[in-house]
């Protein structure tokens, strides 16, 4: 029997890409991607219960998408996991959402430091208008007060990984909202991903998009994986399909809290799901 020899070190060795060299931030998240998992989770706003009971593991370096009928709790959820539920006056939550294995909602745990390293991106792109592609991309430095002493370096870093550097090389310095909607969407996650987060949180980011930039972003989201987690909330059961490994079907009853039917596998969720429910759902026969 023959044995293949792999040099790790060497990037022309079949089959495994040369790692790229990253421009490092002072002051900026550990490096890599983080797993996240909920533990118990409940939300409210005001007395009403919209959330509940929702355990879930999101592995590290892995896509898991959130599926299920509108109102079902999936945006709320994703916005447990980095923090942004308790910017609205009236809203609680309980259990526990854990990064890397800490609870992000434990006493003395700063809601800015966590949303640096659990970034996201809306469903409706919100490019600074006033600023060029350049500034748009830095723009988070600023905010988390973190150091960088190659910037240009990280301007093209970031919108390579997120796949747009090729498309605005040459414009940096006009406004980022004169792009394409598909275009400022993808200055959005490399704007997300300058601060180099662990999780990237992405709410319907293609909803509002034609199939070419969907393309595009879904592309985007296949070449972070394995550099950064990804938890995708979609509507789109093919992109689902496409692009998660991970797959958790939200429901809720009427006037009932969502909560989660049944999590694993997307190929499993999609093929053999365990619940009648989830089966009905991704064919498309309810939702």
């Amino acid at each position: 029997m023959t044995h293949t020899t792999i040099d790790l070190d060497d990037p022309t060795t079949p089959d495994v890409p040369p790692v790229p060299h990253r421009v490092h931030l002072q002051g900026g998240p550990p490096p890599g991607p983080a797993s996240l998992e909920a533990i118990d989770a409940c939300a409210w706003f005001g007395d009403h219960l919209v959330l509940e009971g929702v355990d879930l593991h999101m592995p590290a370096g892995e896509v898991t998408s959130l599926i299920g009928p509108s109102g079902c709790g999936k945006s709320t959820f994703l916005r447990l996991l980095n923090r942004m539920h308790e910017l609205v006056p009236s809203a609680s939550l309980a259990g526990e959402i854990r990064l890397d294995g800490e609870d992000i909602y434990a006493p003395g745990t700063r809601a800015q430091q966590i949303r640096m390293r659990i970034g996201m991106v809306f469903q409706k792109p919100n490019p600074f208008p006033a600023m060029n592609i350049r500034d748009n991309v830095l723009s988070g430095l600023k905010l988390a007060r973190l150091g960088c002493h190659d910037k240009d370096g990280l301007v093209e870093q970031s919108l390579e990984r997120a796949g747009l550097w090729r498309e605005v090389r040459d414009r940096l310095h006009q406004p980022g909202g004169a792009l394409s909607g598909g275009q400022q969407q993808r200055l959005c996650i490399a704007r997300a991903l300058a601060v180099q987060p662990n999780v990237l949180l992405m709410d319907e980011p293609c909803s509002a998009l034609d199939p070419t930039s969907t393309r595009r972003i879904e592309e985007t989201i296949a070449e972070l994986r394995h550099e950064v987690t990804v938890v995708i909330v979609t509507h789109n059961m093919q992109q689902a399909l496409r692009v998660s490994d991970h797959c958790a079907f939200f429901l809720a009853e009427e006037n009932e809290p969502g909560y989660v039917v049944e999590h694993g596998r997307t190929s499993k969720l999609f093929s053999s799901p365990d619940d009648p429910r989830t089966h009905a759902y991704v064919e498309g026969r309810f939702g």
